[in-house]
């Protein structure tokens, strides 16, 4: 995959941060931010004609499993935060009725 095609989809997320009005809608650009940078790196770990890291009886150029490790690794660990991050949109629901950020940081000012 071309490493500007992931840069568009990182670029894609964060315009979506910027102008989300939901809470909901932010969490998911951040997991669009997330799918990018895990599509960047695993774009820079690989080579054209590269083979995947087992052992075999002749020697050819492999690709580091390294960033795909960490990779892995990512995801595990992003798929925690959305939930998490889902799950505290369900709590701010309760609390104020509505997961718009006007109006949940409007109800915060007034409480202050």
């Amino acid at each position: 995959m071309n490493p500007i095609l992931t840069f568009i989809v990182i670029l894609i997320g964060f315009y979506g941060l910027s102008t989300s009005d939901n809470i909901i809608k932010s969490v998911f650009c951040v997991t669009i931010i997330e799918s990018g940078v895990i599509l960047l790196f695993l774009n820079l770990g690989n080579f054209e004609g590269g083979a995947i890291p087992i052992l075999n009886d002749h020697l050819v150029d492999i690709v580091d499993p390294l960033p795909q490790a960490l990779m892995i690794t990512t995801i595990v660990i992003g798929s925690t935060v959305t939930a998490l991050s889902l799950m505290l949109c369900i709590k701010i629901f309760h609390h104020y009725g509505t997961v718009e950020w006007a109006e949940v940081l409007r109800r915060e000012d007034v409480k202050s």
